[in-house]
């Protein structure tokens, strides 16, 4: 028989067996530790690369800004590579990738992009799209690049076609630089809506180098009319050689680094609304050793009064209406008292062939003594303008 002690033991003994099946585990028992961590684990989640322009768009604006941003994760590298091997330059700030060029029409673009996830991993993504296909793709050239140039020769930024609307002359003036060594002072200004021209404030000191940088591609100068290219270019100016012409007087004189060395007797252009010489400061714009001059070129045609086709040598040009300084052995009579070209500078063979040798594309070349005013447009006018005039040529003013 059992004494009440041996009861009370086996119950309590009892009590802990079922306590045991029932109860929480121990916090030291290994087992529940794999337990509980098996039934918490998740997936890592993947850096996330949004690109605008989407994947696939076709008609993107070659103005338009590109985007990469990037969602759980850091952002590494973004290259835009066009189908010629142009890249879109950009900037990185925080987790998004901005555009700071423009693009060129017509152009498939691919966007590369990596991406490093929150808890690690890398990942690359591609994507591509196609620019704008304009009515017309503008084209413009720097003039006379790479030449040595007198003193008047501005830079010269020439488009093949008019830059029609003033917010498109303000872009494009806001978007080319020029550099020069020394420094000088000058401004852009527009010479008509095709000529851009950069204009230091006096005439060049002699050895200045100039370059000039017109990053202009993805830019619009008219209704659907786009910029697919680049320019730049340098110039280096040469000595200063200035030459005046007195047209009422028959006479020129040429003076190099303020030492006059020559006088010519000359004939200019006789009177009349057609014929008249004009004055004004005008620049060296070309050089021809032979030519045949055709009145035809200026709207003097066969049957009209007037009419000449005649070959001429040593040809210096300087306004695109047809006025050259030129040898004229016909009128060495005339040269030095009489005016009877039909608007140029008559000289004889020996002394057109001097100023021919003598002068460089960019020497300025002043007359005076007519009434017919040379219009800056009718040549390289930049110095018709008063420096102050001609700030007020720059569309930013």
């Amino acid at each position: 028989m059992k004494g009440p002690r041996t009861a009370t033991v086996l119950g309590l003994l009892m009590s802990l067996v079922l306590a045991g099946c029932v109860g929480d585990p121990s916090p030291t028992d290994p087992s529940s530790s794999r337990s509980a961590s098996s039934s918490t684990s998740t997936a890592r989640p993947e850096a996330r690369i949004t690109v605008d322009p989407v994947e696939g768009a076709t008609e993107v604006m070659p103005d338009e800004t590109i985007t990469v941003q990037v969602e759980r994760g850091d952002l590494g590298d973004v290259t835009v590579v066009g189908a010629g091997g142009d890249e879109i330059e950009g900037r990185t700030q925080g987790q998004t990738w901005t555009s700071s060029t423009r693009m060129k029409p017509s152009t498939e673009y691919t966007v590369a992009t990596t991406a490093q996830g929150a808890e690690g991993g890398t990942i690359t993504e591609t994507s591509t799209f196609t620019t704008h296909e304009p009515a017309v793709t503008a084209t413009y050239g720097i003039v006379y690049d790479g030449w040595t140039v007198g003193v008047g020769m501005p830079v010269s930024i020439q488009f093949d076609s008019a830059v029609t609307d003033e917010k498109y002359r303000r872009a494009i003036e806001r978007a080319v630089s020029v550099e020069t060594t020394p420094r000088t002072e000058g401004s852009w200004g527009w010479l008509d809506d095709r000529q851009l021209m950069w204009r230091p404030k006096d005439f060049w000191a002699p050895g200045t180098t100039v370059t000039v940088d017109a990053p202009i591609t993805g830019y619009q100068t008219g209704e659907d009319k786009w910029v697919a290219e680049d320019a730049s270019g340098s110039m280096t100016i040469g000595r200063r050689q200035m030459a005046t012409v007195d047209i009422a007087d028959h006479e020129m004189t040429v003076s190099r680094d303020g030492t006059r060395l020559k006088t010519f007797p000359v004939s200019s252009g006789k009177p009349g609304k057609e014929t008249e010489t004009r004055s004004g400061m005008k620049v060296v714009i070309g050089k021809q050793r032979e030519m045949t001059m055709d009145s035809t070129t200026v709207g003097i045609e066969k049957d009209d009064k007037g009419y000449y086709k005649v070959e001429t040598d040593f040809n210096v040009r300087v306004t695109w209406t047809g006025e050259f300084v030129h040898s004229a052995p016909w009128s060495v009579g005339a040269q030095g008292s009489t005016n009877v070209s039909h608007g140029c500078v008559n000289m004889s063979p020996q002394n057109a062939k001097w100023f021919y040798t003598n002068s460089l594309v960019g020497d300025p070349v002043d007359f005076t003594g007519s009434d017919r005013e040379f219009k800056p447009a009718e040549g390289i006018g930049v110095w018709q303008y008063s420096w102050a005039q001609w700030q007020q040529q720059s569309a930013l003013t």
